[in-house]
């Protein structure tokens, strides 16, 4: 199965246990009926500015439309099989791209009390990506590999290159962008864990 069948998938499970219909959640995303359509039916590949759209109006982490019910990364090989279609070079999970990041799920953390996802992502140079709100209390860690990332809160945003850590609210607005060429990076992504929305 490809990554845009999975996750159209996921994306209606999560939609139903929550007992929104197709409408309700389109509304409240700010995505329209028939693109929400299309990406639940597998028909359209989903970008990143969409799915975090799509998973903040659900409730949950970004991560919960990337993972199987087990929590295992989509385009991760079962062990003992070579990797499938649609992974990422070498053999990993899949990516999913946005207006200036590739991000690929590699762990998803569960504790209890919170989600921590782990990406490995390329900010790509030139470009720059506003992402908006996340569920309530997310924070984000991102770890400059190669490259200097310019992130955070649009009002103040922090430089940093390889080596250096950066660290923001993530439940407000806010960028990633790479003004000197590619940046490599992982970002830490930590949601606390909330009871589903009712409609």
């Amino acid at each position: 199965m490809e990554l845009n069948e999975q996750v159209g998938l996921r994306l209606r499970q999560l939609r139903e246990e929550r007992g929104l219909s197709l409408s309700a959640l389109a509304r409240r995303s700010g995505t329209g009926k028939a693109t929400l359509s299309e990406l639940e039916a597998g028909r359209r590949n989903p970008t990143l500015e969409t799915l975090y759209a799509l998973t903040t109006a659900l409730g949950v982490p970004l991560s919960a439309a990337l993972t199987d019910s087990g929590g295992t990364p989509y385009g991760t090989p079962a062990p003992g099989t070579s990797p499938g279609a649609g992974g990422a070079p070498g053999g990993g999970p899949a990516g999913i791209s946005g207006q200036a990041v590739t991000a690929v799920l590699t762990e998803r953390f569960e504790d209890g009390a919170a989600v921590t996802d782990v990406f490995r992502i390329r900010i790509r140079g030139g470009a720059v990506q506003e992402s908006a709100a996340h569920i309530p209390g997310t924070q984000e860690h991102l770890v400059v590999l190669t490259g200097t990332a310019v992130v955070g809160d649009p009002a103040a945003p922090v430089t940093a290159g390889p080596g250096a850590h950066a660290h923001w609210t993530a439940d407000g607005p806010h960028l990633y962008s790479a003004p000197h060429g590619d940046v490599e990076a992982v970002l830490f992504v930590r949601s606390p864990l909330a009871a589903p929305r009712t409609p």
